[in-house]
């Protein structure tokens, strides 16, 4: 069975977060360097089958784009065109880095690891996917 995979794109830093086959659970795969995130899809793709791509839109409480939303919308251009038979949606992303630092400090993470951002951006990832499953219930 196919997984589902989010991403939470940064400037300089990307968060994944991944699904089990059977699309239960979403858990944090890895944080890779944004300019390294094609090449480190392209492997994985090659050893896990999956049926879509969700990629975090940043938008202002308004409704209104965000200085990262361009960033954002090129990266998903640029998906489209490595990977065009992988449909890519967006989910919203707000509040997630607030709610990843919160559950960092739930799960009782060391400070220390609680202040890697590489820790936010893919726990971020897992909370706007396991936010997507549950939209699907």
């Amino acid at each position: 069975m196919a997984r589902i995979i989010c991403i939470d794109y940064g400037g300089k830093r990307t968060g994944l977060a991944v699904t089990d086959p059977l699309k239960i659970i979403a858990t944090a795969l890895t944080t890779v360097a944004t300019k390294e995130l094609i090449p480190f899809l392209q492997k994985y793709f090659l050893k896990e089958e999956v049926e879509l791509i969700l990629i975090g839109e940043p938008l202002n409480l308004d409704d209104t784009p965000t200085h990262a939303t361009p960033l954002v919308y090129a990266a998903i251009k640029q998906l489209q065109k490595q990977f065009p038979s992988i449909p890519i949606k967006t989910i919203d992303e707000r509040f997630t880095s607030k709610m990843a630092s919160r559950a960092m400090v739930e799960m009782g993470m060391k400070k220390k690891d609680r202040q890697k951002k590489e820790n936010i951006d893919q726990i971020a990832a897992a909370i706007m996917l396991q936010d997507y499953l549950k939209s699907l219930e």
